[in-house]
């Protein structure tokens, strides 16, 4: 799988982006257990109105929510839901991103998955392609298809495995990559403030961070710990794509619209020196502290890491989320957190509507304000609690129209690219060991000898 949707701490963004050694044993014994409240918990044929002998349809609804307030804004949903369809009935099981997917991969061979199946849209094309899903197409009603935009579908969109492509999920979460910066130190710089519609672009970010470096503090910290997603992310500011595909054969590309990125952070490493070196090694939360302090004028990250700032601020901090840099554009890539319906379900239809009811606006302001995300709804994007300038929900929300999908989505071997190929390399460039001539001729080099064994 590829680098989850970043999340607050250590712990969490292993939670997120299944971090870590996944155990096989452990997954069997959380499967063991899924299974186990299967054989009381689904429904057991019966049809729309209502299961067999006029019970109530049961569904399982495996969500992997792990705050505090998306749990209880998953279940609130969900009781809300159950009040109102005493005939379709939804169980909430809560799962984990550390072991989802060798649970999830377990119950589709036993052939009793879970009926809902939150994942992110980067799974969804191994399990689609091996016909664990149920594609969605045709099936949802206009008003949530119409709710979501064409780029955010485009996150879920995959190939059968045979001939045609289908919608495999419906995408609800996505996150952007913003500024978190310290009010006070934007100020007495006197530097422009940007604006959604007047971000900075990359070279007036770039004389901002010289302006606010000064001795002992510099003016960004770019955590790179997993440098990966964040700068293909990124590198759509100047439409570099990373991977291109001519005659069904996919290939890495490190021209210059790739290079851009790359060489503006290593520029201010090392020639202009507004960023500390000793940040590279940083997790998304870790420069914090410094932040905090006052070392790190601005840090790059995710809109989540807002919710940490905003808990973790000493009092009379002053802060603020600026809008995403502008390059060419300011679009970056998008991943979508996903619900799915399993092929083996035994009532698809029933958990269709569930998810189209799940997925309303109002729900999806819900979800995005526990997880201090971004909704792909249009119209849960217009709700006050989104669009207030607390905690910067207006900035973060209005980065949601830039928002396209990710190219490395739909490349076969992308995630054994990324870890065994472009994070060591990317990390030595960072850390200024290797040129960027010598990191192009490696990503592509031997990017392409992964990507060949993938498409034998």
């Amino acid at each position: 799988m590829s680098e989850r949707s970043g999340r607050i701490g250590k712990a969490a963004a292993n939670r997120r982006r299944g971090g870590g050694v996944r155990r096989l044993g452990a997954a069997l014994a959380v499967a063991a257990v899924a299974l186990a409240a299967a054989a009381c918990g689904s429904g057991d044929g019966g049809d729309a109105a209502s299961g067999r002998n006029g019970e109530p349809v049961k569904l399982r609804f495996l969500s992997l929510a792990w705050q505090k307030e998306s749990i209880q804004a998953n279940k609130e949903i969900v009781a809300a839901w159950n009040a109102a369809n005493p005939k379709i009935q939804v169980e909430y099981v809560q799962g984990s991103w550390d072991n989802v997917n060798d649970q999830l991969v377990t119950s589709f061979e036993a052939g009793d998955p879970p009926d809902v199946i939150h994942d992110d849209s980067p799974a969804l094309a191994s399990f689609a392609s091996r016909g664990y899903l149920l594609d969605l197409t045709g099936k949802l009603p206009d008003e949530l298809k119409n709710d979501i935009p064409q780029a955010a579908w485009d996150t879920v969109t995959f190939s059968d495995g045979k001939s045609g492509q289908g919608v495999y999920g419906v995408p609800f979460l996505q996150e952007s990559q913003v500024l978190i910066a310290n009010k006070k130190l934007l100020v007495a710089a006197g530097v422009r403030m940007p604006t959604p519609d007047a971000p900075w672009t990359w070279d007036e970010f770039a004389d901002v961070a010289r302006k606010l470096t000064k001795k002992g503090a510099y003016g960004v910290a770019w955590p790179m710990k997993s440098p990966v997603n964040k700068v293909l992310n990124l590198a759509l500011n100047f439409g570099g794509t990373f991977f291109e595909t001519r005659d069904g054969k996919t290939t890495v590309k490190v021209g210059p619209q790739e290079r851009e990125v790359l060489r503006r952070i290593h520029d201010q490493l090392y020639k202009d020196k507004s960023a500390d070196p000793s940040a590279l090694g940083m997790g998304t939360a870790d420069p914090l502290p410094g932040f905090f302090a006052g070392k790190y004028a601005i840090v790059p990250a995710g809109v989540y890491l807002r919710q940490q700032v905003a808990e973790q601020a000493p009092d009379g901090f002053e802060w603020v989320t600026l809008p995403p840099l502008k390059g060419q554009t300011s679009q970056q890539g998008a991943v979508s957190q996903t619900l799915s319906v399993a092929a083996d379900s035994k009532h698809p239809d029933e958990a269709v509507k569930f998810i189209a009811y799940f997925l309303n606006g109002p729900n999806q302001a819900k979800l995005a304000k526990g997880d201090w995300l971004l909704p792909t709804s249009t119209s849960a994007a217009k709700i006050s609690a989104l669009t207030t300038e607390e905690n910067g929900w207006d900035v973060a929300t209005a980065s949601a129209k830039d928002l396209v999908v990710a190219p490395f989505l739909k490349v076969n071997g992308y995630d054994e690219w990324k870890s065994k190929v472009a994070t060591p390399a990317m990390q030595e460039y960072f850390a200024d060991k290797i040129s960027l001539d010598e990191l192009a001729t490696r990503l592509v080099e031997e990017g392409n000898k992964v990507l060949e064994r993938y498409s034998r």
